[in-house]
């Protein structure tokens, strides 16, 4: 299935580009790298060569889909691990 902005939230998000637009860790702010590993409550981006962690909490991304697509998600809407998100989908 093809990650949109209506069903990204219950997808796997390891491997996508990602920018942190907002956080409430100023430090955090404008990084820009690729998710390589996800748990409940963070994201870890490898930027430049180094692993970030980024709590989810209090944070505001943008995630690159395609060459001209991209998604901006809150954190609160991804907290979860992707198995346990899928089971929040209001059918």
């Amino acid at each position: 299935m093809r990650r949109t902005r209506r069903n990204l939230p219950y997808h796997e998000l390891i491997g996508l580009r990602v920018k942190v637009k907002n956080h409430t860790d100023p430090g955090l702010r404008g990084l820009e790298g690729v998710v390589i590993d996800e748990t409940m409550n963070t994201l870890k981006v490898r930027v430049k060569g180094k692993d970030v962690v980024v709590p989810k909490e209090g944070a505001e991304f943008l995630f690159k889909l395609g060459k001209n697509e991209s998604v901006e998600l809150e954190g609160e809407e991804i907290v979860g691990r992707p198995e346990d998100r899928l089971r929040r989908i209001k059918r």
